[in-house]
């Protein structure tokens, strides 16, 4: 009801100031009657020289309802809606003599609102103009250790990162055809490492050692000693007293310290800064030619990936340190294990596994989160042998499991294991939990522990293809092996007949299925 007295309020108004016009009554009448009247929610004005109503403090359920009363009783009446940055955005009724003139009008507005809209949309890009800058203009872009600053500039700025390294990197050279990485500079220049030694290549130890003047807080970088590049550095008044170097790890002296640095290694390098005009002159010098374009996708194991082709880069090698401290992920021979108790700590599993299958058996674990932990063998067949002897001893009822070393991991009874292709099969799932172990149960996982088969390849050739039952058979000598003192009570567990790996597994899903 409300909604239809207001429609005929409208209409009473609309055809009153419409027929004002049409008989050339006086307009300043006009004018102060509908002010008076509505409040100030009509306003008289000329709209690109035709007769026109403001409106002014409507809701926009009440715009709406003006649009059909306007389309509906007034034919000679159009309600435009324009944008415009000075005075934003304006509802209007408008008064046209003809059709011609509407439509004329219409694409005026159109285009006015067209303006408005790309001149919002010019001020709201903000950084990404700098962004779109540097790759119009092929400047070179010089990073520290950069792989993952290029994908957060990528991500934020240009699109969504493809699903593959390759296309990522083919997708940036499109974007920034002339990267340089200091930290491959320092890793891969022998001279340069000469000049490092032994000293640590972190963006700030890098900086220390090639530009010690502005690292102390000097504002020169004159040096007697070494041939020294100059950096003008220029602070603000508040800032012009007492000139000191900022902090690392903050973005702006983050990127200071790598061009000056970046700086400093053309000049060792032989690089004449005066020769080169621009940037782009700078990235094709044969002195760096070998140095553009490659970038580490994986400081832990040295990978170097060339943006111009895609391809790692044959010589790339990390340090003996790194390869101790992040050994190469195979993931043939990784297990996931979840459900344990969340006080188990990585040291801990690896400590459990270790009693049993050797020292050396456990490359690294790696923690997933406070259930679940990633455990790294040394060999692929430690994979089904750890997963059958945990089945086995899971199935036994005496105290076997009490007094094995994976006790303390399989305390609780709700210890999961499976090969790292269970745990894509898992991540797969549309749902999501917090605990891997909630997201494997939420997947519908009934089952402990999932056996596969490992091939064991012997020296005569009538034994290449050893049945299943005998891996199995061959997997429980393994776990007699290592604990000879649980075999007799072992031999006690009630038998269950004999299973192969893919049987005991099929027998597990059928079950999983009924449920």
């Amino acid at each position: 009801m409300a909604d239809i007295l207001f429609t005929e309020r409208m209409k009473n108004k609309f055809r009153e100031w419409r027929d004002g016009l049409l008989q050339e009554q006086n307009q300043d009448d006009q004018i102060q009657g509908i002010s008076k009247d509505s409040k100030q929610q009509f306003q008289v004005i000329f709209f690109k020289m035709h007769p026109a109503l403001r409106l002014n403090g409507f809701t926009s359920h009440q715009l709406k309802l003006i649009q059909l009363v306007i389309r509906k009783h007034f034919k000679d009446l159009s309600y435009v809606s324009v944008n415009s940055e000075a005075s934003g955005s304006q509802e209007i009724v408008v008064y046209t003599d003809s059709k011609d003139e509407l439509n004329l009008l219409l694409k005026e507005v159109k285009e006015e609102n067209y303006r408005a809209a790309e001149l919002k949309i010019q001020s709201a890009v903000g950084f990404r103009h700098v962004i779109d800058l540097l790759s119009s203009e092929q400047k070179l872009i010089v990073g520290h250790n950069c792989f993952l600053d290029i994908a957060h500039v990528y991500s934020k700025f240009i699109g969504p990162l493809p699903g593959t390294p390759e296309e990522f990197v083919t997708s940036v050279n499109k974007c920034f055809p002339h990267i340089v990485d200091t930290k491959i500079l320092l890793n891969t220049n022998y001279t340069l490492q000469e000049r490092m030694k032994r000293s640590r290549k972190s963006l700030a130890s890098a900086f220390a050692l090639f530009c010690p003047q502005i690292a102390a807080g000097s504002r020169s970088t004159d040096l007697d000693s070494l041939s020294h590049v100059k950096v003008d550095v220029e602070v603000g008044d508040l800032r012009s007293s007492s000139w000191n170097p900022g902090g690392k790890h903050e973005a702006g002296y983050d990127a200071f310290m790598t061009g000056s640095i970046f700086a400093q290694l053309c000049s060792d390098l032989g690089v004449d800064f005066k020769l080169h005009e621009s940037s782009k002159q700078l990235a094709l010098n044969e002195k760096l030619q070998k140095y553009i374009n490659h970038l580490y996708l994986s400081w832990m194991h040295g990978d170097i990936i060339d943006l111009n082709t895609g391809d790692k880069v044959a010589d790339s090698s990390p340090s003996y340190s790194l390869k101790r401290r992040y050994p190469k992920i195979l993931f043939e021979n990784i297990v996931i294990i979840w459900g344990f108790p969340s006080k188990l700590k990585a040291s801990e599993v690896r400590q459990c596994i270790s009693k049993v299958f050797g020292p050396t058996s456990v490359v690294t674990v790696y923690h997933l989160d406070a259930t679940a932990v990633f455990v790294q063998f040394s060999k692929t067949e430690l994979v089904s042998e750890f997963l059958l002897l945990k089945d086995t001893l899971e199935r036994s009822d005496g105290p076997i499991l009490v007094l094995h070393p994976l006790a303390k991991l399989l305390e609780g009874g709700n210890t999961c294991a499976a090969n790292y292709d269970t745990y894509k099969k898992i991540c797969c799932s549309p749902l999501s939990e917090c605990l891997f172990a909630d997201q494997a149960k939420a997947v519908g996982i009934r089952w402990k522990t999932k056996l596969i088969e490992y091939k064991v390849t012997l020296g005569s050739e009538e034994h290449e293809n050893p049945s299943v039952e005998g891996n199995v058979i061959s997997a429980m000598k393994f776990v007699e092996k290592t604990k000879p003192n649980t075999i007799d009570r072992l031999r006690n567990v009630p038998p269950r007949g004999k299973m192969s790996c893919f049987e005991i597994e099929d027998s597990y899903c059928t079950a999983e299925a009924n449920l």
